[in-house]
């Protein structure tokens, strides 16, 4: 998945950080360790039909293999920026990467579910305090026009590594099996847990208040609603599986905010989130993400499961999807200096509404490359664009000083959207997810086009006029 936005701002230092020796070959590392973490939030989809006849996966368990995931990544991704400013980046770094090398030889040795998802939940831990930490360093240690530079090459990893993450999930998936999908990143990681230290310096820790209750309160509320919504799939809409945690998520949302009020260091300053742009560029990126993470999880078990497809044939009809993505991002970028993010949004959810809607006329039949790709590619292309207009829009009309804390939010809600968004559609494909037959699938492509029409018409209201102007450098995640 890619979209541009700025890194998360960090506290300001009384002192330079120490100068790194070898910055390019720093950043050349820090991509290899970020491009890790794109990779493992598409190379699984391709490989869940091949987990669940393993393992002996529900539909339930096999959204949670997904949303897991993400749920850590993105719920504990501004407590993880606070600990690299607290701790320092380079020790923030090399525990989130030592977790998550670690969880990833772990969950590819599961030999059942709690095991699997015990993994999945470490890995995004892992994730979550190592993403932050390596941009930190990357916008410390690059100045001036290396700095553009050097976030250019780091936005290019997003596109990246969608796009492979496909593609490499298809081919060990059908080669030596699922679990070197996990496997894989243990060398890598291991050779960059030894790379690392040469070449990015440390810093003396800075002493300052940690909020872990509120990263706490907010993950787990997000983790109790995203259970409701899977369970609603097997119990329905009104059944105390789906009303109990959906009320708990109401009262840990509610506990977070207190809490956030009373801190002296909150995770979130509240007063952002009533910023109209940093509402709408959130509520953007929720939509975008929820959209296209739902298309490869929709996507990769209907042309297994009702399709028959090979995992390595699934991955390969997904590249020009994955490319898509990256190509709308490219052309978004152009669209909202030319209209501003408003236009640029509604044209891109009309984009994303019209290719679901199309894929809700692929059946169990007839050639995927005519009835299935161009549909997913065309409302890849248009999520593409959104991507970007959700960035401009929640910081290009903000004031400067709140870039950071605003960049924080809209990655939050980037990796949390693609959590809701699998967990929906899970639950509306429940029978075609379980009995391998297209009706559910159908409906679930039919909510995912009326979701993406009616956030189309609601960004003429939510979305500001104008053309935002960018307070920081682009982030590709």
């Amino acid at each position: 998945m890619t979209h541009p936005h700025p890194a998360p701002a960090t506290a300001p230092h009384t002192a330079a950080p120490p100068a790194c020796s070898r910055p390019w070959a720093a950043l050349a590392l820090l991509c290899v360790a970020q491009f890790m973490l794109v990779l493992d939030v598409t190379v699984v989809n391709v490989a869940l039909p091949s987990m669940a006849a393993d393992l002996d996966l529900g539909r339930t368990a096999l959204t949670w293999v997904v949303t897991t995931y993400t749920l850590c990544f993105g719920g504990l991704m501004l407590l993880g920026g606070r600990l690299a400013d607290v701790l320092g980046a380079r020790r923030t770094l090399l525990a989130g990467l030592a977790l998550f090398t670690a969880a990833s030889l772990l969950t590819g040795l599961a030999s059942g579910p709690e095991a699997l998802l015990a993994g999945r939940t470490a890995q995004g831990v892992g994730a979550a305090l190592l993403s932050p930490a390596a941009l930190a360093i990357v916008t410390t240690t690059f100045h001036g026009r290396d700095r553009h530079r050097a976030l250019g090459v780091w936005s290019a990893i997003g596109g990246a590594g969608a796009a492979i993450g496909v593609l490499l999930g298809g081919g060990l998936t059908d080669g030596p099996g699922w679990e070197w999908i996990f496997y894989v990143n243990v060398p890598i990681g291991a050779v960059l847990l030894l790379a690392l230290p040469a070449v990015v310096p440390a810093r003396a820790p800075r002493p300052a208040r940690l909020d872990i209750p509120g990263a706490l309160l907010v993950t787990a509320g997000t983790g109790s609603l995203i259970y409701g919504l899977v369970a609603a799939g097997d119990t329905g809409w009104s059944g105390p599986r789906t009303l109990v945690p959906v009320a708990a998520a109401a009262v840990a949302y509610g506990a977070f905010a207190a809490v956030e009020r009373a801190q002296r260091a909150p995770l979130i300053d509240l007063a952002v989130l009533r910023r109209r742009p940093v509402v709408a560029g959130s509520c953007l990126m929720l939509v975008a993400t929820a959209l296209l993470i739902s298309l490869f999880f929709l996507g990769s078990v209907f042309l297994q499961e009702v399709r028959g497809y090979s995992a390595l044939r699934t991955g390969v009809l997904f590249l020009p999807v994955a490319v898509a993505t990256g190509l709308g991002a490219h052309l978004g970028a152009r669209f909202v200096g030319l209209w501003g993010a408003r236009p640029t949004a509604a044209v891109g959810l009309t984009l994303a509404g019209l290719g679901t809607a199309l894929l809700t006329t692929a059946g169990p039949g007839g050639n995927a490359w005519t009835g299935v790709a161009p549909g997913m590619s065309l409302a890849a292309l248009g999520l593409g664009s959104v991507f970007v207009a959700a960035t401009t829009t929640a910081l290009g009309f903000i004031a400067h000083e709140e870039a950071g804390v605003a960049s924080g939010v809209v990655n939050t809600f980037h990796e949390v959207g693609g959590s809701i968004g699998v967990a929906v559609v899970s639950t509306v494909a429940a029978a075609g997810i379980d009995g391998g037959t297209e009706g559910g699938f159908t409906a679930a492509f039919t909510v995912c086009a009326v979701t993406a029409a009616v956030s189309a018409a609601a960004t003429f209201v939510l979305v500001p006029r104008g053309k935002p102007q960018l307070t920081g450098g682009p982030h590709v995640h």
